[in-house]
């Protein structure tokens, strides 16, 4: 790290901890030529997700959004808030890993279907009938044969 008071390129770091909002990591460090020292702060650079909805419009990604769908879903089930947690936070990691800048509503859908398969299949389909909006009986009734 450049020196603010010299501009020599190096110096090492005296002392790290976390800032007050966890959000970066504040670090004192010492010049190797003038002995000065100084505070520097390291944050994560995240770029924003937007979700293409089935209109075509965008919005930021919210992952409390999917967490209020699963959340719902789960109603009288004997799915866990640790459990609809990790969901979420499972996708949210899923997507900000994948490095995309946008994501259709779709995809979201879909991660939140196949994880919910494996944990409520009652939640599931809870989830599949307002997400994939089922025009009348027979659509529902053929999805439900489908999972047999």
């Amino acid at each position: 790290m450049k020196c603010i008071y010299c501009g020599f390129d190096d110096s090492k770091v005296i002392d790290s901890r976390s800032s007050e909002d966890n959000m970066a990591i504040r670090r004192r460090r010492e010049c190797l030529r003038c002995g000065k020292r100084f505070t520097t702060y390291e944050m994560i650079e995240s770029t924003p997700v937007l979700v293409i909805k089935s209109d075509g419009s965008r919005q930021a990604f919210d992952v409390q959004k999917i967490k209020r769908g699963i959340i719902k879903s789960c109603e009288k089930r004997p799915v866990s808030m640790s459990q609809i947690d990790e969901i979420a936070s499972d996708i949210e990691k899923q997507i900000s890993n994948s490095l995309v800048q946008e994501i259709e509503s779709a995809k979201i859908g879909e991660m939140v279907m196949d994880r919910l398969k494996k944990i409520d299949e009652i939640s599931y389909v809870r989830f599949a009938a307002v997400y994939r909006k089922f025009k009348d009986l027979t659509t529902f009734i053929n999805f439900i044969n489908d999972m047999q």
